[in-house]
């Protein structure tokens, strides 16, 4: 773990800073305090990606640095539509997890400007793993809803959905992004390496979580009336699986593959 001494640094940091701040005021009750450094964060989290985008002179999704930090942008509008389109509560979750996907940029991985190799030089590059981002922002906070239902917690807000539903409701959006996601991973493939599926580590395990989420909706209309409590299991299944997808392929040893650049 490492302090980032540098302007892109200082950005990242303020901008944990604001959501933290943001979440302490929620849960002490100050909502307009909370949403107004929520708003802060997010202008702070655009001025960082556009410093990074700038610095590096392509779009910041080449490596886990600019991931993370692309996650910690997206925090904010998600949120919003969720609770003013799709009536989801849960703002506090969302500001946790702007900390939490700012946390790795910060102090885990570096910062260093690269440039792009060969096989990232291609239109899919954003749109591929920029769907995969929005699907994981939805997914995490389908994950946060699913522990409140868990929980037996109950929304806070009027006219909110249960958290059973909110997490229903979240993981539906986000599903057709992930499906994207891999939909574009495999025409990429194909224009870079020569075919659609290479049984890469990383392509199997976005194969594993696209799968875990299709076993949610299966169990949810099977089976879900009678054992709501499991869903929200599910939810989690699902959410550990992008874990895995995320960090755990790209840093392990144990799966060296084509992806090995993201780190």
């Amino acid at each position: 773990m490492a302090i980032k001494y540098t302007l892109q640094g200082l950005l990242v940091y303020l901008t944990m800073a604001a959501y933290l701040l943001a979440l302490v005021a929620t849960i002490a009750r100050r909502k307009k305090a909370g949403q107004g450094l929520f708003c802060a964060g997010f202008c702070l989290a655009l001025v960082m990606y556009a410093y990074r985008w700038l610095d590096v002179r392509h779009v910041p999704l080449q490596n886990l640095f600019e991931v993370f930090l692309s996650l910690g942008v997206l925090c904010f509008p998600i949120s919003l539509l969720s609770r003013r389109v799709w009536r989801i509560g849960g703002q506090w979750a969302d500001m946790l997890i702007g900390v939490i996907v700012l946390f790795p940029a910060g102090f885990v991985f570096h910062a260093e400007p690269q440039q792009l190799p060969p096989a990232l030089q291609s239109w899919l590059f954003a749109p591929h793993v920029a769907v995969y981002m929005l699907s994981y922002v939805f997914m995490a906070k389908a994950a946060f809803q699913a522990v409140t239902q868990l929980s037996g917690a109950k929304p806070t807000g009027s006219n909110l959905l249960n958290a059973e539903q909110a997490t229903y409701k979240l993981i539906a959006i986000g599903f057709p992004l992930l499906t994207l996601g891999l939909i574009l991973g495999s025409v990429w493939g194909k224009l870079a390496w020569g075919d659609y599926w290479a049984w890469d580590p990383k392509e199997l395990w976005s194969l594993v979580s696209w799968l875990v989420y299709v076993a949610y909706f299966h169990w949810r209309y099977m089976f879900g009336k009678r054992y709501p409590r499991a869903n929200s299991a599910w939810a989690l299944a699902g959410m550990a699986a992008i874990v895995i997808t995320l960090l755990w392929v790209n840093l392990s040893r144990l799966f060296p593959g084509m992806h090995s650049y993201a780190t």
